[in-house]
């Protein structure tokens, strides 16, 4: 079992969270975050057309889940995984991303640790990644598998156009 405190801002103030460990990052569940809490510049990277901060949030909000890693002192979230489910037996793990100021802190490893914690009561919990990224995965206990895939790169920017 993965020993982390989630932030849950029902019993705390917006000014004074719990924080997990000493550090200055704490991880909470998306929808229990203070309303001071903002995405921060940085995510992804690389991606042609990405989307913007208000589909960011949008993905975060509409997800059956959603993990991220705010950093205390700036109250900017920094890193974040997402969680689309049934609910009863699979869930699929979109996106995981940490800005690149922040990477190389185990914050990825956390998320995805809290991320299959939380869904630990499901039969599959699949993602796909990039072959180079596998390592990662399988040192947090999954297994490589084969996928398929679709893309429609002219909605990667999830605008509602």
């Amino acid at each position: 079992m993965v020993n982390v405190n989630i932030h849950d801002t029902k019993n705390s103030t917006p000014h004074s969270p719990p924080i997990e460990g000493t550090g200055s990052i704490y991880y909470a569940l998306f929808h229990k975050l203070p309303q001071d809490v903002s995405i921060a510049d940085g995510f992804f990277e690389g991606w042609p057309n990405p989307p913007d901060k208000c589909a960011h949030r949008r993905i975060l909000a509409e997800s059956y889940m959603s993990v991220v890693a705010v950093d205390r002192e700036r109250h900017l979230i920094v890193g974040f995984l997402n969680v689309v489910s049934d609910g009863v037996l699979s869930a699929y793990i979109p996106l995981l991303e940490v800005i690149p100021a922040y990477r190389h802190q185990g914050i990825g490893t956390k998320l995805v640790k809290i991320a299959l914690e939380k869904t630990s009561h499901l039969y599959m919990v699949d993602l796909c990644c990039d072959a180079e990224l596998m390592p990662f995965y399988e040192k947090l206990g999954m297994s490589g598998s084969n996928a398929m895939i679709r893309r429609n790169y002219d909605r990667q920017n999830a605008s509602l156009e």
